[in-house]
């Protein structure tokens, strides 16, 4: 069963941020990132409570072959995206926006 998705705007901005940078680093790295991605979102969407709660209620899943971790609440069958984030990044930056 999957859940029902809620991507956050400032979540949807990260995503064009990184594409926008990989592509801009190779062609073609960006549409890789995104199919990464895709299937991050994918797992979370299917077995959601699988990933560690990382802080407060907000749980933390990663990308597999990009530095990129995405950090969402599960809740009532619904998942809610609010931060696709570089794990190299302060954390400070993330916790602020799950605030």
């Amino acid at each position: 069963m999957f859940a029902e998705l809620i991507i956050a705007s400032e979540a949807q901005q990260d995503v064009v941020d990184a594409y926008c940078w990989y592509e801009d680093h190779r062609s073609g790295l960006g549409e890789e990132f995104l199919g990464c991605l895709d299937a991050c979102i994918q797992a979370i969407c299917r077995t959601p409570a699988l990933h560690s709660i990382v802080y407060g209620e907000y749980r933390r899943a990663l990308v597999r072959r990009f530095p990129y971790a995405v950090f969402f609440e599960y809740s009532a069958d619904t998942v809610t995206i609010y931060s696709i984030f570089h794990t190299s990044r302060d954390p400070k930056k993330w916790h602020i926006r799950l605030m």
